[in-house]
């Protein structure tokens, strides 16, 4: 005979369980509001240490070199400000919905909804949102990386390639940048697979003066010397400049003349205004010491008159 499972509604039963289950269903939506709200305080005291806390800088640099190289590299308050508090904004927002989701989850058991078809059901259509949102999830994920890392930000001048240009915003899902002629691009993170940061760290100006190959090198090498001196001494370009720059000499021998090489380690994107004004006081120098520059080819001087 087979067995028959009797329900209990006898007062006590149905008593019991109106008074325990609604107990059990706030103790969990306490106890989840009070871990969210610790994991938050948490967050929110690590993003206050990393601003507060900023990188040291390291005995062999340079005063100069660190104070430039450390706002040149994002290292500044500000940027590191807005780095550490969008990273904390993304890990209090994922904090918030595994709590949420795992209290949710556990007061429907409690209540008595079966959770087997449920998450059978959520997991197809995670599965199918997967595979249609992927894309989007590809952009956040590189976004979020992007920003941890700080590859790059806010006024930073990029090469992705096929693109260069001035960025203006940084989401989670898209850059914003504006090239040299004037035009916005919108790029989605998860397409950007190489960068070229033209704004952190330093940039150098390579400049080779040709002089003629019967002139005299080292003649001219202290006249380079010199307005390499006088460059870094300079008030409008010692603050530009890393350091002095250096006269690397000959760089190379051809053609009816030698070249001349300096190296000049600059702030960022200011290395052109650097090499220009080297070219002209170099052309200054060499004429006030007699250097001449290289003799042109007779085909090249025109018709004789």
């Amino acid at each position: 005979m087979p067995h028959l499972h009797l329900v209990d509604n006898s007062p006590d039963s149905v008593t019991g369980w109106l008074i325990g289950t609604p107990l059990m269903v706030i103790a969990i939506i306490v106890c989840a509001v009070v871990l969210r709200w610790l994991i938050h305080r948490a967050i929110s005291r690590v993003v206050k240490s990393m601003i507060s806390h900023g990188p040291r800088r390291p005995p062999s640099e340079s005063p100069r070199a660190a104070r430039v190289l450390r706002q040149a590299a994002g290292l500044d308050n500000e940027r590191r400000a807005q780095r550490a508090e969008t990273t904390g904004s993304v890990l209090r927002s994922v904090t918030s919905l595994v709590v949420f989701g795992i209290a949710a989850l556990t007061i429907m058991a409690e209540v008595g909804v079966p959770l087997g078809p449920l998450l059978a059901s959520a997991g197809v259509g995670g599965v199918a949102l997967g595979f249609g949102a992927q894309s989007l999830v590809k952009d956040f994920l590189s976004g979020i990386f992007m920003i941890v890392e700080d590859q790059y930000g806010v006024g930073d001048v990029i090469d992705t390639g096929d693109l260069m240009g001035t960025v203006e915003e940084v989401t989670l899902r898209i850059t914003r940048i504006r090239d040299f002629e004037g035009a916005v691009w919108y790029l989605r993170n998860g397409e950007i697979l190489r960068i070229g940061n033209r704004s952190q760290g330093w940039s150098t100006a390579l400049i080779d003066i040709p002089i003629g190959y019967d002139q005299p090198v080292d003649i001219a090498t202290r006249a380079l010397e010199q307005i390499a001196q006088d460059l870094d001494d300079a008030p409008e370009w010692h603050q530009l400049l890393l350091e002095t720059p250096t006269v690397n000499g000959v760089q190379s021998v051809a053609a009816g003349e030698i070249n001349l090489r300096m190296t000049a380690k600059c702030v960022p994107m200011q290395q052109y205004g650097v090499t220009r004004e080297l070219r002209r006081r170099a052309k200054e120098a060499f004429d006030a010491a007699g250097v001449k520059g290289p003799e042109l080819p007779p085909y090249a001087k025109g018709p004789a008159t």
